[in-house]
């Protein structure tokens, strides 16, 4: 058994750029539906009670690549020296945009999510490397492995303003402008943007199917736990802050949905993991989160939306 998780650290994975620039395309049109429902007197909200953003931030830049340390290491020896680099990878990355569509599946505070996955993202220039090579390090095991990462600042905010900026700004002012229209497309435009988004990600993973089949079990238990964690930490963040039923769980799907493309985006450029480390176990535990954070959060969404007391 060792030995074949041993084995897990040298496979390589298959991900093309061509499917991720569809994928962000899907991000887009999802961030577009999500905007339709949008008001700008949400953010003026916001700005009234700072102490829900400051949750939401702390949550995932802080406390959550913390927590998933801690996970870590009471894994021990039960998970390879990739893996758990890949858990701290994941977990320093910024929310995914796919949160805003699952919060408002949840009847959570569309408005905060939207704000927390712009900072979050923002803020990744800076807090993605540091939370991976501070934690990483602390993971003794695995120093060898880590390298500072780099992220173009540049690329970063044309990424940002591409797939959520400029979407939700078109469908705020559709909202705003043609307010029927908006209605008429809102319910559709959602449901069949994340079903475009699901069957993408499926398809880019069949290309790594038989990977994936022999290490299905190890992988879903470790995502499965991390994923739980990091649900569990958003929603005790809010609950500390005292914040509303509402924001707690917008806070939880925050918090457990991460860019783990961004995390694939890295691992697969020689210049950030230079292409002889063993990065399988990486890899597939940043793959699987691609498509369990959407099984997971639209999971709670629903059971959300239908015990909204």
């Amino acid at each position: 058994m060792k030995e074949s998780l041993a084995a897990l650290d040298y496979i390589r994975l298959n991900f093309s750029a061509e499917s991720s620039a569809v994928v962000n395309i899907a991000l887009g049109l999802m961030m577009f539906g999500v905007a339709l429902d949008i008001k700008p007197h949400h953010f003026q909200t916001l700005l009234q009670h700072p102490r829900q953003l400051l949750a939401g931030v702390l949550s995932q830049a802080v406390v959550m690549p913390a927590a998933t340390f801690l996970l870590v290491m009471a894994l021990g020896d039960n998970i390879t020296v990739g893996v758990a680099l890949g858990m701290i990878l994941v977990a320093a990355c910024p929310g995914g945009n796919i949160s805003n569509f699952i919060t408002s599946l949840a009847k959570g505070n569309v408005a905060l999510a939207v704000s927390l996955t712009a900072i979050s993202t923002m803020l990744a220039v800076v807090m993605t490397p540091f939370n991976f090579t501070f934690w990483g390090n602390l993971y003794a095991q695995s120093s060898s492995l880590v390298r500072p990462l780099s992220l173009d600042w540049r690329e970063l905010l044309k990424s940002v303003s591409m797939i959520l900026g400029l979407p939700m700004i078109l469908g705020m002012l559709c909202s705003y402008y043609l307010p029927k229209v908006a209605l008429f497309l809102l319910k559709p435009f959602q449901v069949l943007s994340l079903l475009f988004f699901v069957a993408l990600v499926v398809i880019a993973f069949t290309q790594n199917l038989a990977i994936f089949l022999n290490h299905i079990g190890f992988v879903f238990v470790v995502v499965l736990l991390q994923n739980t964690l990091a649900m569990a930490t958003g929603y005790g963040m809010g609950a500390v802050f005292g914040l509303s039923k509402q924001n707690r769980r917008t806070l939880s799907i925050e918090t457990g949905i991460h860019n783990s493309g961004l995390g694939l985006a890295l691992l697969f450029n020689p210049a950030v993991f230079p292409v002889d480390l063993p990065l399988g176990g990486m890899a597939i535990i940043a793959g699987w989160w691609s498509i369990w954070h959407i099984l997971a959060g639209t999971s709670i969404a629903f059971y959300w939306s239908k015990n909204n007391a």
